[in-house]
Formats: structure tokens, sequence, C-alpha cells
């Protein structure tokens, strides 16, 4: 009797012995244990905050060389990296019948003279007519004043000069007709001339070719580009910048470039126009940054970093970016009171790439906020402070 009451405590004191050690895990590694986590003062201190963005080499000044009327490529005489001169001829286009319109239309040049020409003559003979029968009907008005010729000869010397001012007035006419009809073949020749010019494409200003769009034999349309003209000292990176952190953008900022061809050589860059229009798609600002002094060798559409350094901050409270956290739409840092977790809503400022962040209200210098949880946090949550945390991957705040 007294071996079995021995043997029923013994099993009841394991029994409570086993609830409790369960009870300890639970509540110290279990889902009910306190969360850990890692705390941060805040401190007062002036941010210096700057722009980030990733970009692409452009040109500012580039042309795109190419007929004005569909044609045939005769020959293009340049290759893609040549250096070109203001007014060189890179390529010519198939003229066609050009030639033979320009002589045609310099035939009826020619004839459109020769008509002038005889209308001059024809108004010259005109005027020496009219100039006659004008004296003849003078001194035959004065005759019959005088009643020494009669009424009858008088009206035929006045017809003489009707007939012989209608005849001046005709040939005046004709040589206006004449001229007016040199004009038009001559303004049809120079058309033609133009168009012949047009089939030798030049060069509008000192560059390099950086493509060659058609090969000789190849068909191309008006406006189709045959080669690709930039001018090298006029790189710029054309810059995306979140609209969310955009904010001081403007021009004139200066900042640094870093090529992707040249890691380890920041170059001095300054903002030269920030577009009107921004990206809807990707949500971006787009900004025109100019080299101060761009490196030899740089490639258009090499990606780029730009950094943009704007005015430094007043001295306010600072905490590290990594401790805001939200709760729905409100912004805020969580705090640890007797243990468990609060949540405060901050209303933050300018931030720097060094991953500060400048608070405007809702905190003060010495508050101590959570930087990093080993899980997500709830009000009220029960929490443990650590000094650091060795969390798996993927453990979030």
């Amino acid at each position: 009797m007294n071996n079995t009451r021995t043997r029923r405590f013994a099993l009841l004191g394991l029994a409570v012995g086993l609830l409790a050690a369960m009870g300890f895990v639970v509540l110290r590694t279990g889902p009910l244990a306190a969360t850990r986590v890692t705390l941060a003062q805040v401190h007062e201190g002036s941010l210096s905050p700057a722009l980030f963005g990733i970009g692409t080499v452009e040109a500012r000044r580039s042309w795109m060389i190419g007929p004005t009327a569909a044609g045939r490529v005769k020959t293009v005489l340049v290759d893609v990296g040549n250096a070109v001169k203001a007014g060189q001829l890179l390529a010519e286009m198939d003229p066609v019948d050009l030639e033979q319109r320009l002589s045609a239309l310099d035939a009826t040049v020619a004839r459109a003279q020769s008509v002038q020409a005889a209308a001059q003559a024809q108004q010259a003979d005109a005027a020496a007519r009219h100039e006659l029968a004008d004296l003849n009907a003078r001194r035959n008005q004065e005759l019959a004043d005088q009643h020494f010729i009669s009424a009858l000869a008088l009206e035929s010397r006045l017809q003489e000069k009707r007939s012989a001012d209608a005849a001046l007035q005709a040939a005046q006419a004709n040589l206006r007709g004449a001229g007016q009809d040199l004009l038009r073949t001559q303004a049809e020749r120079a058309a033609a001339q133009q168009l012949r010019a047009n089939v030798r494409l030049l060069a509008a200003a000192d560059g390099v070719v950086t493509s060659r769009d058609a090969e000789a034999g190849s068909t191309v349309v008006a406006g189709q580009a045959v080669l690709h003209v930039i001018d090298p000292l006029s790189l710029w990176v054309r810059l995306r910048v979140d609209q969310g952190r955009s904010g001081g953008l403007a021009a004139g900022l200066q900042g640094q470039i870093v090529l992707r061809s040249l890691p380890q050589k920041p170059l001095a860059a300054q903002v030269a126009r920030v577009e009107l229009l921004s990206d809807p798609v990707t949500e971006e600002r787009i900004a025109l940054v100019s080299f101060k002094q761009a490196p030899a060798g740089v490639s258009v559409g090499e990606m780029a970093e730009v950094t943009l350094q704007l005015a430094p901050t007043k001295r306010s409270p600072v905490l590290p970016n990594a401790a805001i956290a939200r709760q729905g739409a409100v912004g805020g840092v969580w705090r640890v009171e007797s243990g468990h977790a609060r949540f405060v809503p901050v209303r933050l400022g300018a931030a720097s790439l060094d991953g500060q962040v400048q608070v405007l209200e809702g905190l003060k210098t010495g508050d101590e906020v959570v930087v990093y949880s080993e899980k997500a946090l709830a009000p009220g949550s029960r929490v443990q402070v650590v000094d650091a945390l060795v969390a798996p991957a993927g453990a979030s705040r």
C-alpha cells in the first residue's frame, strides 16, 4: 500500500515537473515568448541629405542625317567612330533624273529669256509707233483747227493714234508675261537645284558618327536616317529619381556621377535641367545632369549612378531609418514601456544616404526606439531588449 502511494506521488511530481518545463519552454522560446529587440537612442544632429538615382549617358546635341525625299543610297563615305567636320560630305543619294531635269530647265530658262528679249523689242517698236502716231495726231489737230485739212483726215490720224496706244499696251503686257514666265522657270530650276543639293548629305556640325543605318543600294524614305552623328562634347546623364524622394531636385544642384566603366572615379556634375514631364508608369522624375568635365572614352547609353547634394538641415532629433515602421497609413516608431511595445506616430523630415532620418514631431533627443526585432511587433507585444539579434534569413522587424 505504501509502495503504491509512493509510486503515485512520484508520478504526480514528474507530471508537474514536465508541465512546468513545458510552460517555461513555451514562455521563453515558444509562440508566447517575448520578442527580442534592439534599441537605438534618438540623438540631435544635422543631416546632409542627398538624392540618388540611376541614369544613362546621352548626347545633348545629336543629328540624324538623312534625305528629304525617298530615294536610293548611292554611297556612304564615313563609318561608325569617324570624326566629321561641319559641311563635310557624309553620304550621297542617287539623283535619278535630276541632272536631266536641270538640263531641261536650263533650256526652258534660256527660251524664256529669248521670249523676254523679243517682248522687249516688240515693246520698243510699239513705243516708237505710238510716239509717231501721237506726233501725227497733234499736227493734224493743229491743221484741222486752221481748216487746212478735212475732219475725215483728222479722224484717220486719231484712229492711228488709238491703234498705236493699244499696240503699246499689248507689247507691255507681253513683256510682263515674259518676265513672269522667266521668274517661274527660274524658280522651278532653283527648286530642282535644291533637290539636287539635298542628295548630298552633309554634316550639320562637328561630331562623331555613332551609327550607320543604311548602306549603298538601300532604299530609304523621307526623314529616315542614313547616319547618326553626335557632339561628343555635349554628353550628359538622363537621371531618374523616385518621385517620393525627389524633394529639392532643381537645376544647379551639385553632385557627382559614377560611370559603370569608371566605378572608382567619381566625376563632378551639375543638374542642367529638370524635365517638366515625369514618367507616370515608373513614378519617376527626370533630370539632365551634365559633366563638369567629361572623361575620354565615355560611351553613349552607358549606365551611371548620380548623387546630388542638398542643403544641410538644421539640428534636430535624428534616428536610424531602420527604426521607422508603419501601422496602416501612419508612420512611426516602436517604443518599449514596461516590457511591452507601444507604437508612437512621428512626422519625418529629410533623410540622408547613410540611413539617418530627421524627426520633426513625435520624439525628442534621448528617447529610445526599437530598431530591429526578430518578428513583427503589434501594440502590447511583450519584448525583450538585447544587444544584437541573430535572426534567420528573412526575419522581419
